[in-house]
């Protein structure tokens, strides 16, 4: 068996372990050390084993994953989701479907502080599924919308997905960044109008509220300022070169704490959830990361990478029906598994064919974590499908499956839009 062949049997027996419930890391870590003993001896392995976690750990450029991500426990815990959501339900609650429309928005809004799509769903669905029930909302309606809104904590910066493809590929976070805005705006945008489309044809799904007047709007208004000043720091910040993405990382963790502590939300145990929570969420990534590092270690030893490369130069495919398939693939693996155990999994493989075919990698980075979107609401291992049932009492799966269809459409609709029009991204 010839190297490259064996690197794709490694990926393909990786992928099964994980598709069967091995934990991703561990089973990336166990290919990856089998793989490399069984070509290049025990020697090889035994080197791999005492230097592949430090050397993947240790850049100071990874200090940026747990400070964003504290970033984001702050912030929920200071309660800006139950802000953003009274805010922008004041002025669109009174349309039809207002609620629904108010849940994206306030998921576009807490994603951009949070950067994490099942933190979003998990926190702004304890607001907005309650809100929702309670005004009458079919629940395939409102459980469909919060698992497609939280999405959009992936994409919108600061984004982790978008922090590790950036560390993994070498590209710039802060181009990836600047380069997420306009699809994550976008993906809200197609959202609101698939609930719109929806509800023209079963207007009975959300009823009509009281508008708000504009004393209301305006005290809400007044109580999520914070919330546009810390995003406006932290990328801002970034963008005009004020800071680098690492210490706007440190910016926005002490940001959102202060606003914890404006909104005197700061006591010992909520610090000590904190601390728990990051320190949880943090080593999970670190851990996957240690073992993508066992498993591109072999990758590399396979060459599989360049033979790729040299397989699609020779079959004569242009580079956009390589870009066709590459999503169609990253669309099947979405079914199957999460976000991060598919970049992490796949980025080394296609991010050097993405390369030798002359897409800007910045580009590639904002497509990948689109199509990881999808895979997030894809049945029947979409993430955030769980974790919307799990957050009301009785719903059925089912029910949650039921509506999300509007939402996949919406997302290739967006799909087809970046791939046709780079210049949305670039």
């Amino acid at each position: 068996m010839s190297d490259p062949v064996f690197g794709i049997a490694a990926f393909a027996a990786a992928l099964a372990l994980i598709v069967f419930g091995m934990p991703v890391a561990v089973a990336m870590a166990a290919i990856g050390i089998a793989g490399t003993w069984w070509m290049t001896g025990w020697g090889a392995a035994v080197f791999a084993l005492g230097s592949a976690p430090f050397e993947q750990i240790f850049p100071y450029s990874f200090s940026v994953i747990p400070l964003f991500v504290m970033m984001g426990v702050f912030a929920s815990h200071a309660g800006l989701s139950r802000s953003l959501f009274d805010a922008i339900n004041s002025f669109l609650g009174h349309l039809r479907g207002g609620l629904a429309v108010t849940t994206i928005g306030a998921c576009a809004a807490f994603g951009a502080i949070c950067g994490s799509s099942l933190a979003t769903v998990a926190t702004i669905g304890r607001v907005a599924l309650p809100e929702m029930r309670r005004h009458g909302y079919d629940d395939s309606l409102s459980a469909a919308t919060v698992a497609a809104g939280g999405t959009l904590g992936v994409l919108i910066p600061p984004s982790i997905l978008l922090v590790i493809y950036g560390l993994l590929t070498q590209v710039s976070i802060g181009a990836l960044f600047v380069g997420a805005l306009i699809p994550g705006l976008l993906g809200a945008t197609l959202y609101a109008l698939a609930i719109v489309v929806r509800l023209r044809f079963a207007p009975e799904n959300a009823p009509r509220l009281p508008a708000s007047s504009w004393p209301v709007r305006l005290r809400h208004l007044a109580r999520v300022w914070s919330v546009v000043a810390l995003f406006a720091l932290v990328i801002g910040g970034i963008y005009v070169g004020w800071f680098s993405p690492t210490e706007a990382a440190a910016v926005g963790a002490v940001g959102a704490f202060a606003l914890a502590a404006f909104a005197r939300q700061v006591s010992l145990p909520m610090l000590r959830a904190s601390v728990a929570e990051t320190a949880g969420l943090t080593g999970m990534i670190f851990f996957i990361l240690i073992g993508a590092g066992f498993f591109n270690f072999l990758l590399e030893g396979t060459g599989l990478p360049q033979y790729l490369i040299a397989s699609i130069e020779a079959s004569g495919l242009s580079a956009t029906a390589v870009m066709v398939l590459i999503l169609v693939f990253y669309v099947v693996l979405g079914c199957f598994m999460d976000s991060m155990s598919m970049i992490l999994l796949t980025v080394p493989l296609v991010a050097p064919v993405a390369l030798g075919l002359g897409f800007d990698l910045v580009w590639f980075g904002i497509i990948v974590v689109t199509v990881a979107e999808i895979g997030l609401i894809t049945p029947p291992i979409g993430m955030n499908l769980f974790v919307v049932q799990a957050s009301i009492p009785g719903l059925r799966l089912g029910t949650v499956v039921r509506g999300i269809t509007p939402f996949i459409l919406a997302d290739i609709l967006r799909l087809t839009l970046l791939v046709s029009f780079p210049a949305l991204v670039l």
